[in-house]
């Protein structure tokens, strides 16, 4: 009876996972439209040792100076608030326009969430968007963090980065 009891919740966990994974969104987007050029805020975004002043998230620490993100295929290191490094591989790049990129741990491969920062013109200033993509999360460890990072922690990054801009 245990033996088949121990199978039932196993298969109804199983089932359930499936049916979250399947209805859930791992895009999660925000948008806002900041007084400032877009040349500003990218300086913002494409210099890591700026990030941790405005970060929503509360989850980045420090980045070293020099790091000024120029193109595709770099790499920038970003120490988070729990003194974890994580290089950043950058997967996209369009200069003033849009930035992104993918965490990994230190000498790994990508973990398989991307961050992405996409920069418009618009009445008043520029459209910040925000997007994070886990589509290609498979860590069972780090999807419950994944799964709380939603548009209220992307819009207070950019909440923040618009208060320091337009100050």
């Amino acid at each position: 009876m245990r033996r088949v009891a121990h199978r039932w919740r196993r298969e109804a966990r199983a089932w359930f996972d499936r049916a979250m994974s399947e209805s859930e969104s791992r895009v999660v987007r925000a948008s806002r439209v900041i007084a400032a050029p877009a040349d500003v805020i990218f300086e913002e975004i494409a210099d890591p040792s700026r990030q941790p002043a405005w970060d929503g998230n509360d989850n980045l620490g420090s980045a070293p100076e020099g790091q000024r993100v120029r193109a595709t295929g770099e790499v920038f290191s970003m120490t988070l608030g729990s003194g974890a490094v994580r290089e950043n591989h950058v997967v996209e790049f369009e200069e003033g326009r849009r930035i992104a990129w993918k965490p990994a741990e230190e000498g790994k491969p990508p973990i398989g969430h991307l961050w992405r920062w996409e920069l418009e013109p618009a009445d008043g200033g520029t459209l910040v968007t925000q997007t994070y993509d886990w589509t290609q999360l498979c860590d069972k460890s780090r999807l419950d963090r994944a799964r709380r990072t939603q548009e209220p922690q992307l819009l207070a990054s950019i909440d923040r980065l618009k208060a320091l801009l337009e100050g």
